[in-house]
């Protein structure tokens, strides 16, 4: 879709239906649990070996915290459908409330800012 400058403005619409979010809630709790065992495990095999590696367990945990993320994104979302429709971002593709106005995966606006004069501009103009 383009507006009259020409420039590009991405509509936001209901592209992932609530089972898709689910099925996704339920993918990232199971990876969410199995990246907690693996540090668990990591650090237990480190301690055992009296062998700690902070790089490497710093490292694990960061993967482990961008999956909660996701999971605290999606769960929000799941809380908000009631009130409003989500979809997603038009950068990256990560899913969104219907309120938001930044993504929160790679922070590009989810609503598009229109110069006021452009506005003001179209409608000042005769039809014929």
């Amino acid at each position: 879709m383009t507006n009259v400058a020409g420039t590009s403005v991405t509509a936001v619409t209901v592209d992932t239906p609530l089972v898709d979010l689910r099925r996704r809630h339920a993918e990232l709790l199971a990876k969410v649990a199995e990246l907690q065992w693996d540090l668990g495990g990591l650090v237990y095999e480190m301690a055992i070996r009296d062998s700690i590696r902070v790089n490497v367990i710093t490292r694990q945990a960061a993967a482990l915290q961008d999956v909660e993320a996701q999971l605290a994104e999606i769960d929000r979302i799941l809380k908000h459908e009631a009130a409003g429709t989500a979809g997603t971002c038009g950068s990256c593709g990560a899913p969104h409330s219907a309120n938001a106005s930044f993504c929160w995966q790679c922070g590009a606006a989810i609503l598009r800012l229109v110069d006021h004069g452009q506005i003001f501009a179209d409608a000042a103009t005769p039809d014929g």
